[in-house]
């Protein structure tokens, strides 16, 4: 059953499922979650006497290895799998950090290049807008 909370519903990631339920949700059976565990490609929570609880999200990755499993791929290769997703949900959120850096830059340097004087202004190289993954070189010459 779940774990009674007068709170309210629990969040995605908080683990309130038993192996049973999580089992019936998952449509595997008990020992399987068990299998998945020991082999590594699930990590329940645990209780403080040691009992399994699973998350929303543990029920929606044992889900997710079932229909992989059920597609012919191996535990290997289903490990390998979730961890390239993971690695590209990981690379995905850093770029979005990236950009949302460079446009605060590009600000920046708009708000500081509008601040100057019009007679220092005009000595500087303008900086184009370069698409992504492209660099800008700016050379000063030595007078």
């Amino acid at each position: 059953m779940v774990a009674g909370s007068t709170q309210g519903p629990p969040g995605e990631g908080e683990a309130v499922f038993v192996i049973s339920v999580a089992a019936q949700l998952s449509g595997l059976h008990p020992q399987t979650l068990r299998t998945y565990e020991r082999v590594g490609l699930i990590t329940p929570g645990r209780t403080g006497g040691g009992g399994r609880r699973y998350s929303y999200l543990d029920i929606e990755r044992l889900r997710e290895i079932a229909h992989l499993t059920a597609a012919g791929i191996g535990i290997e290769g289903v490990r390998r799998i979730l961890e390239l997703e993971n690695t590209v949900i990981a690379l995905r959120a850093r770029n979005a950090e990236l950009a949302a850096e460079a446009e605060a830059l590009r600000d920046a340097l708009a708000q500081a290049m509008s601040a100057r004087p019009a007679a220092a202004r005009s000595n500087l190289p303008a900086l184009p807008q370069t698409p992504s993954g492209q660099s800008v070189v700016v050379w000063r010459r030595n007078h």
